[in-house]
């Protein structure tokens, strides 16, 4: 059976364009297509985060997210020097408020120097308030190379680069089937159907209902959560110069509420993580009952929602409550005000749990027959997204026999 593609990739998301970018790289003349169901690129975890240009301290040394965001956020600042794309490199501060989070700092330093980051010290308040002169803490550390990007502009010139090694690029197209037949897969969507040998699925929000699509049994359930964001109101924008971050806690899967200066000059502060109500729920009054009801006979939910019900309280009260929210943000900046905030926007972060209720920490990704699943690739992904695309694609060469 002839096929229309040797590869698809589902997604077209900045992950998706990266993972066919690097595949077309490796492999020139590989007939492949990125298939995305909205009517535009990057529509979705894409176009709706803040932008940060990750050093990755955070992550566990020797994990696929510290060996990648180090490796990809290097590849990202090149390809954007070379493709005239607007970036800064303001650094970021991260700091401890009090003594219980200023003796977490030496753990976060012996980590960043493990996953090899460089330039990274701790400071005293003094350095801090050269930095930051309107910032309240005992101490910090001191992250240079932490910067900030318009991602949805990064993902529009990889799709540049995608056409020019000849992939086609295929929206208004939502995966409603995939049916397989003598090694080809043939891809039903709203569009058009189309037969491939190869599938990789870069779906992000609906990842694990692509895997299931595409016959596999995902150990994973993709539960969303949004995140808010307040803007700070223009004439108060000297009360933030870099990036500023809480000291995270070890008990918390998220990093807490911060600063960042956006790569336009805007200032955002947030996000929360409040559960959502439908993968795409970017305001409070989506609703997915499907969604919903996916959750809900999930075990994974439930045990989840047994280990953080606290958290989650707490992050749905501060989502309702506005001076909750600041409460936050003060013990950063005390001389933020309520007036001082906007309402800003909102992301919507796909984030594998699995039966157990684990949040997954790492990225995952799965391999079966003629497919590549992407499982879990929440922040750092966006700058990480070459190293990642890089990874998969090697996977692919040896998968599919590129």
């Amino acid at each position: 059976m002839t096929t229309d593609y040797q590869v698809a990739v589902i997604g077209g998301g900045i992950l998706g364009l990266a993972t066919a970018l690097e595949l077309l790289r490796r492999y020139p003349g590989t007939g492949l297509a990125v298939i995305e169901k909205e009517p535009a690129l990057a529509s979705h975890q894409t176009g709706h985060n803040s932008g940060v240009i990750h050093s990755g301290i955070y992550y566990r040394p020797g994990s696929l997210k510290a060996r990648l965001c180090l490796e990809g956020s290097r590849q990202l600042i090149q390809f954007c020097r070379e493709r005239g794309i607007p970036f800064d490199l303001p650094g970021k501060v991260i700091v401890a408020t009090n003594s219980a989070e200023s003796e977490r700092l030496p753990g976060l330093l012996q980590r960043a120097q493990d996953n090899g980051l460089e330039g990274v010290e701790m400071i005293g308040p003094e350095r801090l308030r050269e930095l930051e002169p309107f910032v309240s803490g005992v101490r910090a550390l001191h992250v240079p190379s932490t910067g900030v990007v318009d991602y949805k502009v990064v993902a529009e010139a990889y799709a540049d680069e995608v056409r020019r090694f000849g992939g086609d690029i295929i929206t208004s197209a939502a995966l409603t089937k995939v049916e397989r037949t003598n090694g080809v897969l043939r891809l039903h969507t709203i569009k058009a159907n189309i037969k491939i040998k190869n599938l990789i699925n870069c779906a992000g929000l609906h990842s694990d209902e692509v895997a299931r699509l595409a016959g596999t049994h995902p150990s994973v359930r993709i539960i969303p959560f949004r995140g808010e964001y307040y803007t700070l109101q223009p004439e108060r924008g000297h009360l933030v110069k870099t990036l500023i971050y809480p000291v995270p806690d070890p008990r918390f899967p998220f990093l807490g509420v911060h600063f960042t200066r956006r790569v336009g000059g805007e200032i955002e502060a947030g996000p929360n993580a409040v559960l959502a109500m439908s993968r795409e729920g970017y305001r409070k009054a989506d609703i997915n009952v499907q969604d919903i009801l996916g959750n809900l006979a999930y075990p994974g939910f439930w045990n989840m929602g047994l280990r953080y019900w606290n958290i989650g309280l707490a992050e749905a009260y501060r989502s309702f409550n506005k001076r909750a929210f600041l409460r936050d943000l003060q013990r950063l900046i005390p001389d933020v005000k309520e007036d001082d905030l906007a309402p800003g926007g909102s992301g919507v972060r796909a984030q594998a749990v699995d039966r157990s209720g684990n949040l997954l920490d790492d990225f995952s990704i799965s391999e079966s027959e003629n497919a590549i699943h992407v499982l879990n690739a929440p922040s750092p992904a966006a700058t990480a997204s070459l190293a990642i695309g890089g990874h998969i694609a090697d996977l692919a060469g040896q998968r599919f026999g590129l």
